[in-house]
């Protein structure tokens, strides 16, 4: 891998970098970076935790006219939390130029906040294409100065029904821009939209597949109706930190959560029945270590990228193979090992047969008897989260939390774990064993002057 060095970024540029922990260009970086700085369109084929976002955010960041109040880049993803996490990393990414306003415009959210910062202007807009579509349409989002437009996931938004959005939104962006395009498959569909919207695009193509001694794999088969009861038995024998279960259905993701909850695990469900204060409130719990098991269908999980992640369950297979190696991919990054456990009936055997040969292995089922309960019972999360009603809006950043627990609360700062600050709501995850004393610092305490209601989420 390549240095950031390598490449013609400013020294300040790579400071940030650098303090932000990006050390070696990850392969799509490399790839892509070069193209991107010259202005060039792309068509890049990369997976979720590639690097991807650093990718396309470096180049169209450096390319920015900060003292022109327009938006200069449009970045579409398939799901808010995708939307959500891409401009918190471009916000990381802008943090070497100043004054730079990031808009995330997405559905599920009141439409009048976003209307009024998009009155403010801001340089780059990242949302989903449904709600762009809506800004467009009412004529309060103005994309004539756009000279970048990403189209993150590609796949997934053709997937979820979004063709129709992106081809409204392509007749108000200039004819004269580059277009990034990020997808992690390359069907039929994704070669006709760079075909149509793209100019002599470049293509960089990541290795999608995993190493068997990365991401280590078992295959359990039993009867459709035992199936909770061995997702149990795993979750039993090997006490994971933090497990993502895949289910192909909204129904089986809420009875299967219910049944774990039951069993005594602590355990939440993602999917399209949810309002978004919930599904972003249970991104953060599972993400901040406080609930160790989220239950989702791919459509909600997509975009998620966990970081540390130590399983992966296919509760259910996928119906294709494919969709199964990027599953798996999201435990095993960055040179740590992970697991990968998958159920299925007997007459789901032709998957496993499917997987081995898209993958070039010989995987077996494996003796379910084998998985003994660990000698920890213990099951109860270490960090509890804390809700504040007040956001980015309240102008709350981290560090006044932060300094509310450690120097207004005398909390030892190692107690206080990951912080997130929205437009309108914050999360703090605190250790358990400290989290009633913490309860009564938020409650009691002033943060930056103000009383704050707090709830606590377990």
């Amino acid at each position: 891998m390549s240095a950031f060095t390598a490449i013609p970024l400013t020294k300040s540029m790579i400071e940030n970098l650098g303090s932000l922990g990006y050390k070696e260009m990850t392969p799509v970086q490399a790839g892509s970076l070069p193209h991107v700085l010259k202005g060039e369109d792309l068509l890049a084929q990369a997976k979720t935790g590639s690097g991807k976002t650093a990718a396309f955010g470096i180049g169209l960041l450096h390319t920015l006219n900060v003292k022109r109040f327009r938006v200069q880049a449009l970045v579409m993803c398939p799901t808010r939390e995708l939307a959500e996490q891409v401009a918190g990393e471009l916000r990381r990414i802008a943090r070497f130029k100043h004054n730079i306003k990031i808009v995330t415009i997405c559905g599920g959210v009141p439409f009048l906040p976003q209307q009024i910062s998009l009155e403010h202007q801001g340089h780059i807009v990242v949302g989903t294409p449904g709600r762009i579509e809506q800004h467009l349409k009412r004529g309060t989002m103005n994309l004539d100065h756009v000279t970048t437009l990403v189209l993150d996931e590609a796949d997934r938004m053709l997937d979820i029904g979004f063709a129709d959005s992106i081809e409204v939104i392509m007749g108000y962006v200039p004819k004269a821009r580059q277009t990034l395009l990020f997808s992690a498959t390359f069907p039929e569909s994704i070669l006709e939209l760079s075909t149509r919207f793209q100019k002599n695009a470049h293509r960089v193509m990541v290795d999608v597949a995993h190493e068997e001694n990365v991401i280590h794999q078992y295959f359990y088969e039993s009867g459709w109706e035992w199936k909770p009861a061995v997702a149990a038995q795993i979750l039993e024998a090997y006490k994971l930190a933090s497990t993502l279960i895949f289910c192909n259905t909204k129904l089986q993701c809420k009875s299967l959560s219910k049944f774990l909850e039951a069993k005594g695990f602590s355990s939440l469900a993602i999917h399209g029945d949810l309002e978004q204060k919930d599904r972003t409130e249970i991104l953060v719990r599972f993400s901040n270590g406080s609930t160790p098991i989220l239950v989702a269908t791919d459509v909600a999980a997509r975009g998620l990228d966990i970081s540390g992640l130590s399983a992966v369950i296919n509760f259910d297979l996928p119906f294709e193979p494919e969709v199964y190696i990027h599953r798996i991919g999201r435990t095993g990054r960055a040179g740590k090992e992970g697991l990968a456990f998958s159920l299925m009936t007997s007459k789901e055997r032709f998957r496993l047969e499917e997987i081995n040969a898209l993958m070039g292995t010989a995987f077996e089922v494996s003796d379910i008897a084998a998985l003994e309960p660990a000698a920890d019972e213990s099951t109860t999360p270490r960090m509890v989260t804390f809700s504040i009603n007040g956001g980015r809006k309240a102008k709350l950043r981290p560090g006044d939390i932060l300094g509310a627990l450690t120097k207004d609360g005398g909390i030892d700062g190692g107690c206080v774990g990951k912080i997130n600050c929205f437009e309108f709501y914050s999360y703090v995850a605190i250790e358990r064993t400290i989290a009633d004393i913490a309860e009564k610092v938020l409650s009691k305490n002033k943060i930056k002057g103000r009383h704050f209601i707090v709830h606590r989420h377990e």
